[in-house]
């Protein structure tokens, strides 16, 4: 989410004296091409004894079908809860025997698997071996599948008692309509009910494959010790058997439409947006940088000035883009008593059209890249983060110096560019808004 909490100018320069020498003199990424067709990304960072290793499939919930929907986050889940002849029980017992973390990721681009263990050839060999074990020898056990299907199952009739999850699978259903992102991440009850074994087997064959796979690794290793972990974790994974079906586009909104949905909530739960950007949007840093100004910079924002302190219409509002593969979802959200969600509906929508077709003042841009600027170490302060942003770089193939012009993108945005790009980008009279638990007088 474009979010970034502010942080003073004297917190910057404290920080930049204390941050390792990779935050300061940029990110030293090196990139290669595993045997097995996997790209490798890596970090030598000597400041901790510690390893972190992520690996990333196409593999995400924009994977799943409506008749399966779930699927993909099922099989990341079941991943790691038997493997190779292990059961999870062994699998956690041999994790916390040498201190590691394992655990598995998913999001609706993406899926895989992340690691942390100490740097030392003990506690390294015996977690990255449990590591490639379960990514590549699954055993999606059949009773423990039963078990999580029944624990899934219990948590979707939980969320569809629940005003925010309803809103929001009905906010991403709107507006992206027969499009893979409009289904919700965990599936639905009768979906994930139909899924079996068999089910779980054939989307990782199809899906955790190396051709498609991104490995990152930070930490406490040189050069020759990470190309033998990327062959290690890669060469036993299964082969693409052809690429993946085409998916189809983002189709963009064609007119705006409102969702009512009643809830006894005392609260209403309001969402409104549409399509946004892809990560390689060419308007991404003049819309993250506005978009900071509009709602993603807290108290420092348009959208809390109008909505919360003028008024007290509500605690909070946000707004966010989310770049994904394909466009992912421009989204504001607040709540507010059911009797005054028509008026802090109004003022938010008055304030994003002022927004979209004024842009915002010098002042309000200044203001912006200072702490958008000044925050910047705070992304790259620990390996865990770095790792982050290099399976981020890897998988969307973004340039390796990205990080290192990260703040010379950002100041470089002009007003100009900013009010283009969200008159591009943000259409006020063609978006879905969705409220849960509305004004019943309405």
């Amino acid at each position: 989410m474009m979010y970034v909490k502010t942080v003073s100018i004297w917190l910057w320069s404290a920080l930049a004296l204390v941050l390792s020498g990779i935050a300061q003199a940029g990110l030293p990424i090196q990139h290669w091409q595993s045997a097995n067709g996997a790209r490798v990304y890596f970090v030598e960072s000597r400041g901790l004894p510690l390893l972190d290793v992520s690996v990333d499939f196409d593999a995400g919930t924009r994977r799943d079908s409506a008749e399966k929907s779930g699927l993909a986050n099922l099989t990341s889940h079941m991943l790691n809860l038997g493997a190779g002849g292990l059961s999870e029980e062994e699998i956690s017992r041999r994790l916390a025997d040498v201190g590691a973390q394992l655990g598995a990721t998913i999001d609706p681009d993406r899926a895989g698997m992340s690691l942390r263990t100490l740097s030392s050839t003990r506690e390294r060999s015996q977690a990255l071996d449990l590591m490639a074990k379960i990514l590549q020898q699954p055993d999606f056990p059949a009773t423990v599948l039963q078990r999580e299907k029944a624990r899934v199952i219990a948590a979707l009739q939980e969320e569809d008692t629940q005003p925010g999850p309803i809103g929001q699978k009905a906010f991403q259903a709107a507006i992206y309509g027969s499009h893979p992102y409009a289904l919700p991440g965990a599936g639905k009850v009768e979906t994930v009910a139909r899924l079996q074994r068999q089910d779980l087997l054939d989307f990782f064959r199809q899906h955790y494959v190396s051709e498609s796979a991104v490995i990152s690794i930070v930490g406490d290793v040189s050069r020759e010790e990470a190309a033998g972990i990327a062959e290690q974790l890669s060469a036993g994974l299964p082969h693409a058997n052809g690429g993946l079906p085409p998916l189809p586009e983002v189709a963009p909104l064609l007119q705006a439409e409102t969702i009512l949905l009643p809830h006894p909530a005392s609260q209403s739960h309001i969402l409104l947006g549409m399509p946004g950007i892809s990560r390689n949007d060419v308007d991404y840093f003049p819309l993250y940088v506005g978009n900071y100004i509009l709602g993603g910079g807290g108290f420092a924002s348009r959208l809390t000035e109008a909505v919360r302190e003028k008024r007290g219409l509500a605690y909070s509002v946000y707004s966010y883009f989310m770049p994904l593969a394909q466009p992912g979802p421009f989204q504001i959200g607040l709540q507010t008593k059911r009797d005054q969600a028509n008026e802090a509906l109004e003022i938010t929508l008055a304030t994003l059209r002022r927004f979209v077709a004024d842009g915002p003042t010098a002042e309000e841009l200044r203001h912006a890249k200072q702490n958008l600027i000044g925050s910047f170490p705070l992304r790259l302060d620990s390996n865990r983060k770095i790792l982050g942003y290099l399976s981020l770089i890897g998988y969307y193939n973004l340039p390796l110096d990205y990080l290192d012009q990260f703040v010379k993108n950002v100041d470089k945005v002009t007003l100009a560019q900013v009010k283009s790009a969200f008159q591009r980008h943000v259409n006020p009279e063609k978006m879905v808004t969705v409220i849960v638990g509305g004004d019943d007088k309405k």
